[in-house]
């Protein structure tokens, strides 16, 4: 501790967020300290907006400061497949690659008992919910894909398999992301749980 209560409360707050240590909260708060007020004043100004201005999409969860999120009021889009994914940062990365033009679902996080998180604190009701209103007589185009885009750890699988097993009750396509030796990578390099998902992903050429 620096034994200054104002810093130690910044670096401590700082060292809260994902991926910050200790060390790099540290530097943070001396980089804030030492450009002066008005960044200070900026960067707070900057935290208040967007808690005031951010909100999720009432109908995929994403963050948007409009009514519908770009996504959910995109015409140009399929209404037929949802892709489903942890967190709102993840549209941006399949989004990137140009390949998806469906809607999404965004779950805000995945089932971990461990760590407390249970399928009723994510939007895994929502989802369920959309998919059975696509279904009714008064919906013009009901939904006949989920992807589910989840991380490919112990929570991910989890969460996959859950979802899996609910949505398969609606009679509803469920797929997944391909796992596998990335392109460009040495197979002398892929690990044992990588090479296993690539033997199971395999495709005919």
């Amino acid at each position: 501790m620096l034994q200054i209560p104002a810093l130690d409360r910044l670096v401590h707050e700082l060292s809260r967020l994902p991926g910050i240590g200790p060390k790099t909260a540290q530097r943070l708060a001396y980089h804030i300290l030492k450009n002066g007020l008005e960044q200070g004043h900026k960067l707070a100004e900057s935290v208040m907006r967007v808690h005031s201005e951010v909100k999720q999409c009432p109908r995929c969860f994403n963050f948007t400061d409009l009514d519908l999120c770009k996504f959910c009021s995109d015409a140009h889009r399929s209404d037929d497949v949802i892709c489903v994914v942890e967190e709102p940062m993840d549209i941006t990365r399949i989004e990137s690659s140009g390949a998806f033009r469906g809607r999404y679902h965004v779950l805000h996080g995945s089932i971990s008992p461990l760590e407390g998180i249970l399928p009723d604190q994510l939007k895994i009701v929502e989802l369920l919910k959309r998919v059975e209103t696509s279904q009714s007589d008064s919906c013009a185009t009901a939904i006949k894909e989920v992807i589910l885009a989840l991380d490919s750890d112990l929570e991910g699988d989890a969460t996959t398999l859950y979802l899996a097993q609910k949505l398969s009750e609606r009679k509803i396509k469920v797929s997944r992301l391909a796992h596998g030796i990335p392109i460009g990578s040495d197979i002398d390099f892929v690990d044992e749980r990588t090479m296993g998902r690539a033997l199971e992903n395999r495709m005919e050429v």
